[in-house]
């Protein structure tokens, strides 16, 4: 080497990290929070705060026009002597924060689960930083595996397959108007005025109200459940007062232990005729014969019954869970699914051709008043449920295996282009779908199907058998790219693969 030349050695990486680390020295102090957010007292060291002085000056001499100076190349003093000290700490905080934020976490030891924020400047000699951050939920699911809960479904009985077959005759009925006494089975047509001490409630009060009078009232049936029966009797024409007290354990706060004078004015009377049960009726449903309807129509209920049994199992099972599990998370998490649910209604409320303040006009509420009486309840059911099977998933080990995850996918993109036409307008035309799209239906195929195996294996548990439970092999979930997935035109969708 000739002398007199200087040759500059790039710093291996190790000592790079050192001086690094000696750069961004910080004193923190954590303080817990009982909202599941800690704050971070961060002091920086004073040469720091120069540097990014020096960083935020420049930032400000690019943005700005000072005479004789290209932008960005004006001194500090004179950056200073334009904007003064003021401006040029304000920016160098925001400079600062972007810096130290990332290291503030780590040498903290802080997993967040929000994005955090700079809540104070507690001062500046030396400079010392307030920082908020939201902590990552946590579960700890408690002796959840001890939980005994027994599953006894019984299916639909032959009353519940006549009385389905009788609805759906009902459906095919034909009305007229008749000129006697309302009777089981007929359907009329009301004026209904609700008062209490002689004031009228307008949720109780309805014009041109219609009542098919059952033998068997549902529960919802409004305005009180029998409130049909109470009609037998009277003709078109007629007007009588229907007394009811609603119990004082009723789910309406308003309601609850209130005396109701019911003013009825029957408008009209139809009598309902149903369709002969016969294969003439059966082909009108699309079967061939009497059978076939019973078939299908016992088919549908079970169907139907299993699943409102399996939705309050498992319900209940989720609380008795929840009972002994201790869940936090911080209040921005809850906010951002209290959004995610106010969405999913707006997109609703559109395919109904509604906005959200008509509905909330129906309603007869306001947006503060629904956002906590139904929007923030429903979030912090989603949120603990999600984080209930998150780490249920986990304590188990449950893992999707790859082919059943690819014939599952296939079924949930055929279904898609089939039964949503939103879904279908973006797939059509031969061309391949878009990578997100793809990925957006693998993430949700592969949610549906984790679901459905915690509520298998919670199931298996809570009946004493979680311990029989054979695992597949485990195989790693990837990602397919879009080429995996075949053109989806309406000649050529995929096929509709069955999955266990």
């Amino acid at each position: 080497m000739p002398k007199g030349v200087w040759v500059q050695v790039p710093l291996s990486p190790q000592s790079a990290q050192l001086i690094l680390k000696e750069e961004l020295t910080l004193k923190i102090e954590s303080q817990a929070r009982e909202d599941h957010q800690v704050n971070l007292i961060v002091e920086v060291d004073p040469d720091q705060m120069e540097k990014a002085k020096k960083k935020a000056a420049r930032k400000i001499s690019e943005r700005s026009k000072i005479p004789g100076f290209r932008p960005g190349k004006a001194p500090y003093d004179v950056v200073k002597r334009f904007y003064g000290d003021g401006a040029i700490t304000e920016e160098a905080v925001e400079v600062l924060v972007d810096q130290i934020y990332p290291d503030v976490l780590k040498e903290a030891g802080v997993q967040p689960g929000a994005a955090g924020s700079l809540e104070n400047i507690e001062k500046l000699d030396p400079p010392t930083l307030k920082f908020l951050v939201p902590l990552a939920p946590t579960v700890e699911l408690g002796d959840y595996r001890s939980i005994r809960k027994p599953y006894e479904f019984d299916p639909p009985g032959e009353d519940k397959l006549n009385e389905a077959i009788e609805n759906l005759r009902s459906m095919y009925s034909t009305t007229e108007n008749v000129d006697r006494e309302i009777k089981e089975g007929d359907f009329v047509l009301l004026d209904v005025k609700g008062q209490a001490d002689e004031k009228e409630l307008p949720d109780l009060t309805r014009a041109g109200y219609p009542v098919f009078i059952r033998s068997e009232e549902k529960e919802a049936d409004w305005p009180f459940p029998g409130f049909g029966k109470k009609l037998v009797g009277m003709k078109a024409g007629d007007t009588s007062t229907i007394k009811h007290e609603y119990p004082k354990d009723h789910a309406n706060e308003e309601l609850k232990d209130l005396a109701v004078d019911f003013e009825v004015v029957v408008k009209s009377v139809r009598g309902v005729t149903l369709p002969e049960l016969n294969e003439e009726f059966a082909k009108s449903v699309g079967v061939e014969n009497i059978e076939a309807l019973r078939s299908r129509v016992k088919d549908n209920i079970e169907v139907q019954a299993k699943a409102d049994y399996d939705d309050k199992y498992f319900n209940e099972l989720f609380d008795m869970i929840k009972a002994g599990a201790t869940i936090k998370y911080p209040p921005q998490v809850l906010e951002h699914e209290a959004e995610h649910v106010l969405d999913e209604l707006k997109r609703r409320l559109s395919d109904q051709h509604l906005d959200l303040d008509t509905y909330l006009k129906m309603q007869q509420t306001d947006m503060e008043k629904f956002m906590a009486d139904e929007v923030r309840p429903t979030a912090i059911r989603r949120l603990e449920r999600s984080l209930l099977i998150e780490e249920i998933t986990r304590q188990e080990k449950i893992e999707l295996d790859q082919t059943k995850l690819e014939e599952a996918f296939h079924q949930n993109w055929a279904s898609l282009s089939s039964a949503d036409e939103k879904f279908a307008k973006l797939t059509k035309g031969g061309s391949r779908a878009s990578k997100d799209l793809v990925d957006a239906v693998v993430v949700d195929t592969a949610n549906r199907m984790t679901v459905s195996r915690v509520l298998d294996r919670i199931k298996a548990i809570a009946t004493g058998h979680g311990d029989d439970v054979e695992e597949p092999e485990p195989q790693p979930v990837v990602l397919e790219n879009s080429d995996d997935v075949p053109a989806t035109s309406e000649s050529d969708t995929p096929k509709e693969t069955e999955t266990n």
